[in-house]
């Protein structure tokens, strides 16, 4: 009998799989560890780089909407001293555009929260 292989699936791996439809899910993203290194007048734009590879990673779209509350949290503090961490609620919506190569998009929401701890990835029935 071959050896078999206990590879544990990761949540990309599971995401992935599922078949695609219209879904909402809150994340907390760790900004710090995506721009840690990064020089100073480049990391506020570095992290809103960051948090459209997250929701396309978490979401499998390639079309992500980043909405201006993001944009301004991310900001806030300048563009040296970004926050290091952002809790945010992915849509993936149904892409309305008939001439649109994919079929859905990724909208990026922020939710203000007073603080990150205990807080895990939640999946939103709409």
């Amino acid at each position: 009998m071959p050896p078999t292989k206990n590879k544990r699936k990761s949540k990309e791996d599971i995401l992935k799989k599922q078949p695609k439809q219209a879904v909402t899910r809150e994340f907390t993203i760790h900004i710090h560890k995506y721009i840690h290194g990064i020089q100073f007048k480049k990391r506020a734009p570095r992290a809103i780089k960051a948090i459209r590879k997250f929701a396309t990673k978490m979401m499998g779209t390639k079309e992500v909407k980043v909405t201006p509350s993001v944009n301004q949290y991310i900001w806030s503090k300048g563009i040296r001293n970004v926050p290091y961490r952002i809790r945010v609620r992915l849509h993936r919506k149904v892409n309305e555009d008939e001439d649109a190569p994919e079929k859905f998009f990724t909208e990026v929401t922020y939710i203000p929260v007073k603080s990150f701890k205990g807080l895990q990835t939640q999946t939103i029935n709409n």
